[in-house]
């Protein structure tokens, strides 16, 4: 009798210990990568802007929200200019958006476009002034700056040119950086 009582829990610590030999070896996945959740999509971001350095592309004389606009910024850095006096030849009025994943975090970068709302010719050779992008519920999620990168080509040859662009888009690619990581 001792011996069959022995050979019980002498044979489940062998199976046990087996099944632990064998067993495969596990591999971490995250949700994220291979599940999708009904409802959730990114959240888009929206704010307005100026370029400027546009070499005479930019808006004309009578685009009075960039004059506005001008006016505005150069007050708010403390430099009392006058309307009249300001040359908006060189600047252009923009829309700058962009699309923040849900699972953005603070730090992540962001891929912003920026397009021309007044007569502006040309974005090329711009620079987006600070711009704050804010979500629907009006908070501001990140800040856009900095040169834009603008799409076309240009061909040349037994005098003749020609030149396709986006004049008005430019992109400012994963430059800008997430404030907050929350969803909208």
């Amino acid at each position: 009798m001792k011996l069959t009582i022995l050979r019980q829990p002498l044979f489940w610590i062998t199976t046990a210990a087996l099944l632990v030999c064998w067993a495969l070896p596990a591999h971490a996945v995250r949700i994220k990568d291979i599940a999708t959740f009904s409802g959730v999509r990114d959240n888009q971001l929206i704010g307005y802007g100026l370029v400027v350095g546009l070499a005479g592309t930019g808006d004309k004389k009578d685009s009075v929200f960039t004059l506005s606009s001008m006016k505005n910024m150069m007050d708010r850095m403390g430099v009392g200019v006058d309307a009249s006096a300001l040359k908006i030849k060189n600047v252009a009025s923009v829309m700058v958006t962009a699309r923040m994943p849900v699972s953005a975090k603070p730090g992540t970068r962001l891929d912003v476009t920026v397009s021309s709302v007044g007569d502006a010719s040309s974005l090329m050779g711009g620079v987006l002034l600070q711009t704050a992008l804010k979500g629907v519920d009006g908070k501001i999620y990140t800040l856009a700056q900095g040169a834009l990168t603008v799409g076309g080509f240009s061909a040349s040859g037994q005098g003749r040119q020609h030149h396709q662009e986006h004049r008005h888009r430019g992109h400012h690619p994963r430059r800008r950086h997430c404030r907050a990581g929350h969803s909208l």
